[in-house]
């Protein structure tokens, strides 16, 4: 089977600032696609459990695509006044036919300057889930993240990290050569956006390397949590803290 469907012929990389139109394209059926991963609402879940979120917490889920991320800070946190925002005008559809009317409040905004979409916080928590990764400027983008917190405040990325394991780099290019982007070319028509969030796992820091990232942009109580099953060294809860109040 060709990896390469006949809207994508003759389109070169995806560029990360064309990532949320991409994600326009498959919206609609891109839920087939991950619910062919027995563990990834569960692995959602996990990471949203990690979040420090107090009774009535004011969280932001922040890349929430179809509202999976979301669902499962719900679930949780049932408590919590949630927020969620993506770049993507498709998913955003998707997300509001799939949560409860009236529980979460919803908004189209560009992960690397909330503010500009009206999202101030201050959050008790945020999850950003498979995101950080497509910003231009990770960097700038932590910190205004670290910003939108309280002090003391939980950010937990939950992330694809392969670039410190030769087996984990391995075993994603199998899944994504053998399984993701035919399973996309299958569901949605086309194969642009999976290859590139191939390509751009492949090319994300190491757990490592995104530890002192975090680190370097303010954060502490820095840590990184396991999943089970396949994505075990595959994806992560990155886990930080914005400083309290004089420390």
């Amino acid at each position: 089977m060709s990896s390469v469907s006949s809207t994508d012929a003759g389109a070169g990389p995806l560029a990360k600032a064309d990532v949320p139109a991409e994600f326009d394209r498959v919206a609609r059926r891109y839920d087939l696609l991950t619910g062919l991963n027995p563990g990834y609402h569960r692995h959602l879940r996990l990471s949203a459990a990690r979040l420090d979120v107090p009774p009535g917490g004011h969280v932001l889920d922040l890349c929430c695509g179809t509202g999976a991320s979301t669902r499962a800070i719900l679930a949780e946190h049932p408590d919590a006044c949630l927020t969620a925002a993506d770049g993507s005008t498709g998913m955003l559809i998707e997300a509001r036919r799939r949560l409860p009317e009236g529980r979460v409040h919803l908004l189209q905004a560009d992960a690397m300057d909330p503010r500009a979409a009206g999202i101030y916080g201050p959050f008790e928590a945020i999850l950003m889930a498979y995101g950080i990764r497509n910003m231009s400027d990770p960097d700038a983008c932590l910190t205004s993240l670290r910003g939108l917190l309280r002090p003391g405040g939980s950010i937990c990325f939950h992330e694809y990290s392969v670039a410190d394991s030769r087996w984990a780099r391995a075993t994603w290019n199998a899944v994504s050569l053998g399984v993701i982007i035919p399973s996309g070319l299958l569901t949605s028509g086309t194969t642009r956006i999976y290859r590139y969030v191939r390509r751009s796992v492949l090319e994300f820091d190491g757990v490592t390397a995104f530890e002192r990232r975090l680190r370097a942009a303010g954060f502490e109580d820095v840590r990184t949590e396991p999943m089970d099953g396949w994505q075990r060294g595959i994806v992560h809860s990155f886990l930080a803290r914005r400083p309290a109040e004089g420390s």
